[in-house]
């Protein structure tokens, strides 16, 4: 024990290599900048080494920065679990997607309520990634590749695309048997990338050019849907949050093909709290939901 740095100092060291910003961590931590300052002066003479480098436009850190950073977030949010309220013990706060949110997870939340009543949950949607350290959430489903430094991430399921549109719109251009019939289309966010990737993957041998139309972005499927739904154009969509839609004709899907982008849904927390029993619970949940689902959709 005689060998640790100061409590204080290591505070402010992890609110600095989390927000770098000697600015913000003042702000964060009730201090002067130049109490900050010096608190980490106090750490960098300890260790022996500078623990970030000052750059015209900010600040980054140090190869000794780097490593002590995630050791100290870590230790920290042990710190946070074990002093908080008991409350939070019967509590779970969920940040996702909108679609996600929207089309997926809503639909099965009392389901998890029913299994756990005594649980207080709430879901918050939003595009944002969440900073667990200074939000008042406990877990996140986000959209990505998994790799969220200083996170733990549980793969949830991969996210396929294939395009969509309405009754009204097939009615208007006739039926679409041929993926290639797709191509002169309105297309929703003609610019997502996404659109080549399912062209080749249906085998349209010409690179595609987008339709000769402004981009109409939307940032969310669920938005684009909307659009699709309305008689707007075709949406690149994923079949597992629509089936809804499909099912009562709102949307059609005119072929089976669907394309992936590497991306997935992925359950995200700090690796301290991998233990709390509501983290446990709906961890287990969301991937018996998964496995469900993946064979309703088969």
């Amino acid at each position: 024990m005689d060998n640790l740095p100061s409590l204080a100092a290591l505070r402010v060291f992890e609110s600095v290599a989390r927000q770098l910003s000697f600015t913000a961590a003042a702000r964060d931590l009730g201090m002067t900048q130049a109490g900050v300052s010096y608190q980490i002066r106090l750490l960098e003479e300890r260790l022996g080494g500078a623990l970030f480098l000052r750059k015209p436009r900010g600040i980054e850190l140090t190869a000794l920065g780097g490593r002590l950073a995630g050791p100290t977030r870590e230790a920290f949010d042990l710190l946070r679990a074990a002093y908080a309220p008991q409350a939070e013990a019967d509590s779970l706060s969920i940040s996702t997607l909108p679609t996600m949110a929207g089309n997926w997870l809503s639909q099965r939340l009392g389901r998890f309520q029913a299994d756990n009543p005594n649980l207080s949950v709430r879901m918050e949607a939003s595009d944002h990634l969440v900073d667990f350290a200074r939000e008042d959430i406990d877990v996140a489903i986000r959209l990505g590749e998994g790799d969220w430094p200083g996170l733990t991430a549980q793969k949830l399921f991969t996210v396929d695309f294939t395009p969509m549109l309405s009754p009204a719109l097939i009615a208007q251009h006739g039926p679409l048997s041929d993926p290639a019939q797709i191509v002169p289309l309105p297309w929703i966010a003609s610019n997502d990338p996404g659109w080549n990737l399912w062209l080749a993957a249906a085998g349209v041998s010409r690179e595609c050019s987008c339709p000769p139309r402004p981009a109409l972005l939307l940032g969310t499927q669920i938005h684009e849907a909307r659009l699709a739904m309305a008689g707007n154009g075709v949406a690149l969509l994923t079949p597992r949050f629509f089936r809804f839609e499909l099912a009562t004709g709102a949307l059609v899907q005119p072929f089976q093909t669907t394309a992936m982008d590497g991306k997935a849904y992925w359950l995200v927390h700090p690796p301290a709290r991998r233990n709390r029993p509501a983290i446990r619970a709906f961890r287990r949940f969301l991937l018996s939901e998964v496995a469900a689902d993946g064979e309703a959709g088969a």
